[in-house]
């Protein structure tokens, strides 16, 4: 077996990254203020300085009233936060490192008393937090103007401050998942007919205010935080005609997120879910469920991240030399173990930490 393919380069449109490791979006409520700091700044060079290809941001909320559903979480709007991250980009590039911002909007899972305004309330579209759940404000036309707006905007500032990359958080049952997922879109317009609109026109938006060659990347799931078992896609059929529109509407990269990579997506094949897309796009796709470890991060006993041990990297080395995706995304492993790329390059997996909750608490 060839143990080097993930360590080979890799293009994303016209990026090129030094390897196919991706260290993957992770929310930390770390950033008092909601600014990007300086100590955030140092948490993301020490993992390009540890040999990861491609970092993507902790979820960084756009500029909308309701775009946020937790503490300390960092805005990507207004000059203080985006003089932050600009510091994060010059920290990422001064180790060689690629990044791209995760641009985020929670929608119907936001809490009332939530900062920064405490009285707005989740935005959905049709104002469900879950399925059967009516907890906020179903969004109007005026509404989707003004999100998609508000991530057509931020886009732009990441290319004016010198991100490489951008990426739409379409997963796990957030505002952009919500109208995806016909249990949370209930709508009777144009917007809950074709589930994809709201998405569409924000990859559209997107491409329009930013330069042709800025890789646009789309993170979507089946399962929602809502439910663990949701599906968009039932079969391989329904998947093909879910990801044309959005090819279409100008995403290069699909960031598949599974919680355990290793699981098949449809009993036709072993293909996990970044293995579909890619059979059925044509586009490069980005695999994340557990890499490196031997448990999912949130689980049916834990909510939130939960700790785990080490796992070797065996079957995701066999997919990958099969060409089954293109890169692989960490995430716990890379907060226990900021070089877990150069010890892996290393073959050194006996040295890795096994991830611990608490060290959450210690990163700076």
């Amino acid at each position: 077996m060839n143990n080097n393919t993930l360590f080979e380069p890799a293009r994303i449109g016209s990026l090129e990254v030094a390897n196919r490791i991706v260290m993957a979006p992770m929310t930390r409520s770390m950033s008092p203020g909601n600014i990007a700091h300086e100590k955030v700044a140092r948490y993301y060079r020490q993992r390009a300085a540890g040999g990861t290809g491609l970092i993507i941001t902790e979820g960084t909320c756009v500029d909308h009233p309701a775009a946020n559903g937790y503490p300390d979480v960092p805005y990507f709007y207004g000059e203080k936060a985006l003089a932050g991250w600009k510091k994060v980009v010059e920290a990422v590039h001064a180790e060689g490192g690629k990044i791209a911002p995760q641009l985020w909007h929670v929608g119907g899972v936001r809490r009332p008393g939530t900062e920064p305004d405490p009285t707005v309330p989740g935005y959905g579209p049709s104002g469900l937090s879950r399925p059967g759940k009516q907890t906020g404000h179903e969004m109007t036309t005026s509404d989707i103007d003004d999100v998609v707006g508000a991530f057509a905007v931020a886009a732009r500032h990441a290319q004016d401050i010198g991100f490489d990359a951008i990426e739409i958080h379409g997963a796990h049952g957030y505002l952009i998942d919500q109208f995806f997922w016909p249990g949370t879109n209930l709508r009777s317009d144009a917007y809950g007919i074709d589930k994809s609109k709201f998405a569409i026109e924000i990859v559209r938006a997107i491409r329009g205010e930013v330069s042709a060659d800025l890789p646009v990347i789309l993170r979507w799931s089946q399962w929602k935080m809502q439910d663990y078992t949701a599906k968009l896609a039932e079969t391989p059929k329904q998947l093909e005609e879910f990801l044309a529109p959005l090819v279409d509407a100008g995403v290069d990269v699909f960031h598949c997120s599974q919680r355990r990579f290793w699981e098949a997506e449809f009993e036709e094949s072993d293909l996990n879910l970044a293995g579909w897309v890619k059979k059925l796009t044509g586009r490069p796709t980005i695999t994340v469920g557990s890499i490196g470890l031997d448990d999912d991060f949130i689980n049916e006993k834990a909510r939130g991240f939960s700790d785990a041990k080490t796992a070797g990297l065996d079957e995701l080395h066999k997919r990958m030399d099969a060409g089954e995706f293109d890169l692989a995304a960490v995430g716990r492993a890379m907060i226990s173990n900021p070089d877990w790329a150069n010890r892996m390059r290393e073959n050194n997996p006996e040295s890795l930490k096994p991830f611990d909750k608490k060290d959450l608490a210690s990163l700076d």
